[in-house]
């Protein structure tokens, strides 16, 4: 799952140019005696600077009590077991704090406790693309088959002029979260990436926004290359984590699962909140989309370093236009909202506010800052990302932009609420529903170019569909006559997979007849993605 919003060019110099530096010489005492005074002027500078960073710390301080009260009675909204919270203004984390606990019966949480961030993965991403770009390894406007011969998509026009920008600007106008759903289905990263050509798209290119997360493991694969890296996070790890001491950041589910302080995700299972186990499928194989696990002592380290527009410490991390291109807007998503290059631009009627959210199967996370203030925030919570982390961050920024009291905690806990309830009674049969053919006449050999061959089988009331590359089992149960529903079965290595969506169907599967009245083929819809399976034999 996923967040958002004007490019600047480097704003240094090296020095007057001759004709600049000819004028000052002829002007002699007069500019001298100008110059004696910049260092007044920059005093004054930087005590405006100083009165502004301790106003917003007045600021930030004044709402923490309201925003505690505000954070609890969230939690409790969005059945959330645990959460941590850290506030930066300037330079300075002025509020980090652990709420609630790591998993039920469990350890409390603080800001050491590590949790999945989800997308806001991909800012870091978008970062060592900037960082290349200010070392011309790459050229955001560069093609991306300049740097990677094997990049393919359906259209070979949109394949020749997608830009290295484009990998992250969520406007390919492919279908949103296009073939993720193989990710859980036992495909690699591999698999995830040639899927990619067989993705017909829904609207013209750079037109719409439509978040896809496969193009980022790709963006991720060829920084590797560039800097000469195993791997995406190596890079993401000698260039930002490293140097902002960022060190129990990681990137598997291995590392998540061995340090002895972190949260267990949790899932919403209608009423209150499961416990999930992790599994590397889901986010790990998507790479710099969002297989970041972090904690709030880290984190704030890279909020300070965003809203030092992108010094740490006196250590410049990336260049302040660098980190600027990367909350230039891409595509609209509405008339408040832009999507940059792994951020969400939002003009609220006081100000513009920098974010992203992340969401995984049992983490919510928010990054954000309102750069006009030098104020940042991050919120990591052990839940799906239903909305409590970006909830409780759109009301911190809008107080501290001093915008009217507001709480829709309930109401927007509610609309998350009825909209769990609608996708369940959209899997509930029909009273009237008509009986399936016989299911021996739908037995047989069937394949598609994503997901290769597989074989369906009569199994007792239901059909089987077993995807042969992976070994994933489909359970087609009878729905509505040719209609079925999908449900992944939980044998062997994907019965983790299966616990952290629960046992509510994936899809739907209907079985399609050729001109001449034969079944000839299966549509299968998994997480609103239609994919279509020839029937290969009988």
């Amino acid at each position: 799952m996923i967040g958002y919003r004007q490019h600047q060019r480097d704003g240094g110099h090296a020095g007057p140019s001759p004709r600049l530096r000819t004028l000052q010489l002829a002007l002699g005492a007069a500019t001298a005696a100008w110059l004696s005074l910049a260092p007044l002027a920059a005093i004054a500078q930087d005590t405006t600077a100083q009165d502004a960073a301790t106003l917003a710390k007045a600021k930030v301080e004044a709402l923490l009590p309201e925003f505690e009260a505000m954070l609890e009675k969230g939690m409790a909204d969005f059945a959330v077991p645990g959460a941590s919270v850290g506030i930066v203004v300037g330079d300075e984390v002025v509020y980090a704090k652990g709420f609630g606990v790591r998993a039920a019966g469990g350890a409390a949480v603080d800001t050491g406790t590590l949790f999945q961030i989800g997308s806001t993965t991909k800012a870091f991403l978008a970062t060592t693309l900037a960082i290349l770009v200010e070392e011309k390894k790459l050229d955001w406007a560069q093609r991306v088959l300049a740097v990677d011969p094997t990049f393919t998509l359906h259209d070979p026009w949109v394949t020749r002029e997608f830009r290295v920008y484009d990998m992250l600007a969520q406007r390919s106008g492919m279908r949103p979260y296009v073939n993720d759903v193989m990710t859980g289905l036992g495909y690699d990263a591999d698999a995830l990436v040639y899927s990619l050509r067989f993705a017909e798209p829904i609207t013209s290119f750079r037109s719409t926004f439509g978040y896809v997360n496969i193009l980022h493991l790709i963006a991720g694969r060829i920084v590797a290359r560039l800097d000469d890296k195993a791997d995406w996070f190596e890079v993401a790890e000698e260039r930002i984590l490293g140097p902002l001491g960022m060190t129990r950041t990681s990137s598997t589910a291995e590392a998540i699962e061995a340090d002895g302080n972190h949260a267990e995700g949790h899932r919403f299972d209608g009423n209150g909140a499961v416990a999930i186990p992790f599994d590397p499928s889901f986010p790990y194989i998507l790479g710099p989309a969002g297989n970041i696990n972090s904690s709030v002592d880290d984190m704030t380290k890279w909020v300070r370093t965003l809203v030092g527009r992108g010094t740490f410490e006196g250590k410049a991390i990336v260049s302040e236009a660098g980190l600027r291109y990367t909350w230039t807007p891409k595509v609209a998503l509405n008339d408040q909202q832009s999507y940059a290059l792994g951020w969400v631009i939002q003009e609220l009627p006081e100000g513009r506010v920098v974010w992203h959210n992340g969401g995984t199967s049992g983490f919510g996370a928010h990054v954000g800052l309102i750069p006009e203030e030098n104020v940042g925030i991050v919120i990591l919570s052990n839940s799906e990302n239903r909305g409590f982390p970006d909830v409780s961050a759109m009301w911190f920024y809008r107080r501290i932009l001093g915008e009217p009291d507001f709480d829709h905690f309930a109401q927007a806990a509610a609309a998350a609420k009825a909209k769990f309830d609608a996708e369940a009674a959209t899997y509930v049969k029909p009273a009237d529903a008509r009986p399936p053919r016989p299911l021996a006449d739908l037995a047989g050999a069937y394949g598609t170019q994503e997901f290769g061959p597989a074989a369906i089988t009569v199994d007792g009331e239901r059909l089987v569909m077993a995807l042969e590359k992976t070994g994933a089992k489909l359970a087609l149960e009878p729905f509505d006559g040719d209609v079925f529903t999908v449900r992944l079965l939980p044998e062997g290595r994907f019965a983790p997979i299966v616990a952290t969506s629960g046992e509510q169907p994936a899809g739907f599967a209907q079985f399609q007849m050729d001109a001449k009245g034969r079944l000839d083929s299966l549509r299968l819809i998994l997480d609103e993605q239609p994919y279509l399976f020839d029937r290969t034999e009988d």
